[in-house]
């Protein structure tokens, strides 16, 4: 015998019937909730590796005799040893950081807009800080809630796996990374089993969670969204097939 459901006031016979009202939300931004499960506890922070495609470059010595290439400082034929950074040749006494006049033709430097930096000075005036570790960055920066961070120091709440340029999603103002997040807070519509997503519209009926366009006639699947509908054997069904002996 199948059981009559509506959204609105329909008179039913039938020894089960009665008047439901399906409640519709959307779910995220501060809308309607759906079930969620337990947050587990962050684990601690653990230091993050060193900076991986780190911008600091060292300069290549080239002996002297091999050729007789044009300094890119003083634009001057360099007769003896040199080297070789940014595509270019320098006398060793003029490569130097553009701020501090460091030399630096043994040490590590970083380029900026044109210019060359020893780490020391390019920390100071143009390195961003980790809002995690707040060491400077040398590497490649993550920018993520207005802020930035290390690879490794922008992780997931849950699996504390660096969640780098992939979808994350904010509960409680943590970052957790798609899969752990639906795992944790989602919840999978009944009719096609794929997970409801922030900004998806969905409904709630016989018990379960549904996506407003999976909410369909089992037999026929014609929308049932804002429509009486009629159940067999927990399945959705329209007026026409309420009575179907199979399904």
């Amino acid at each position: 015998m199948a059981t009559c459901l509506t959204g609105v006031t329909n008179n039913c016979h039938g020894p089960q019937s009665g008047l439901i009202i399906p409640s519709f939300g959307m779910k995220g931004n501060g809308s309607a909730s759906v079930p969620r499960g337990p947050v587990p506890s962050r684990p601690a922070p653990q230091p993050h590796p060193k900076d991986e495609d780190t911008l600091v470059q060292m300069a290549e010595h080239i002996p002297a005799g091999t050729r007789t290439p044009m300094c890119a400082h003083c634009n001057m034929v360099i007769r003896g040893p040199f080297l070789v950074a940014m595509g270019k040749s320098w006398h060793k006494e003029e490569f130097n950081c553009a701020h501090c006049r460091t030399s630096l033709a043994d040490i590590g430097f970083v380029e900026e807009q044109g210019c060359v930096y020893c780490e020391h000075c390019y920390e100071d005036f143009f390195a961003p800080t980790c809002s995690r570790c707040q060491a400077k960055i040398l590497g490649e920066v993550i920018n993520a809630l207005k802020q930035t961070w290390h690879v490794y120091c922008f992780l997931c709440a849950c699996c504390q796996q660096p969640i780098r340029n992939n979808t994350f999603h904010l509960e409680d103002g943590e970052p957790y990374c798609e899969q752990d997040f639906y795992s944790l807070f989602g919840t999978g519509c009944h009719g096609c089993e794929f997970p409801i997503e922030a900004g998806d519209k969905f409904l709630e009926a016989l018990g379960y969670t549904w996506h407003d366009t999976c909410f369909v006639c089992a037999v026929c699947c014609t929308t049932l969204e804002g429509q009486t509908f009629f159940s067999k054997k927990d399945k959705p069904l329209c007026k026409k097939h309420a009575h179907t002996l199979k399904i």
